[in-house]
């Protein structure tokens, strides 16, 4: 049975974010708040984990799932020719909601989907997202929605769409909005904006003025 916790509570959210921690490593799956919208997360280096929520959203492998992490220095041990533009959007706009996909260390185990050798990388603003994943590590998190219904920006929504799928349901209240993160590419010599979300291409450029937008 799915188990709920109010953190806005200080004893109900230690307990949620301890009892999220334990479904983790057991390979389950929680639904968290995040600055943007609600997500369900799974251990990013559990095939089986990050599958079974593919399947909770009905979401073929042909859509990979974005990786979630606590601290900008997690990202050397999870990516490589990680450029100084790149580390300059880290530093310019991390945490926030701006996604980076970069290419991935070759020697990692996991199974995000098809990535094509590469990873979208994000650390959210958000104070239960960045302690649970401080806790546990990165994180493969996905809007916590049934594929083709609208991302979710309550616990509620959420629960109402994934059921008994999810164990552990951490419910910090209304997100801030349902803009996505914005997506720039920085896998070449240039970075390139994928996806204009809750920063635009005249924001981003203020960091790197080379940037590209995609057609």
């Amino acid at each position: 049975m799915a188990r709920r916790y109010d953190c806005n509570d200080a004893t109900d959210r230690t307990t949620g974010l301890r009892e999220a921690s334990s479904a983790i490593r057991r390979g389950e799956l929680v639904v968290l708040p995040t600055d943007t919208v609600y997500g369900v997360g799974a251990d990013a280096f559990s095939s089986e984990a990050v599958a079974e929520l593919l399947t909770s959203k009905g979401r073929g492998r042909n859509m990979p799932t974005p990786v979630l992490i606590g601290s900008p220095n997690t990202l050397h041990g999870l990516v490589t020719d990680f450029s100084e533009a790149a580390w300059e959007l880290v530093d310019a706009f991390w945490p926030g909601a701006l996604t980076l996909v970069a290419r991935h260390q070759p020697s990692l185990q996991w199974d995000l989907g098809d990535t094509r050798g590469t990873v979208a990388v994000r650390m959210p603003l958000h104070p239960v997202a960045i302690e649970l994943l401080t806790e546990v590590g990165p994180m493969a998190v996905s809007s916590a929605n049934l594929t083709g219904y609208p991302a979710p920006e309550d616990c509620d929504a959420a629960q109402r769409m994934l059921g008994e799928a999810i164990s552990v349901y951490l419910d910090g209240g209304p997100t801030p909005g349902i803009v996505p993160s914005s997506i720039v590419d920085v896998t070449g010599e240039v970075p390139v904006l994928l996806r204009a979300g809750a920063l635009d291409a005249d924001e981003l450029r203020k960091v790197v003025p080379d940037l590209e937008v995609a057609p």
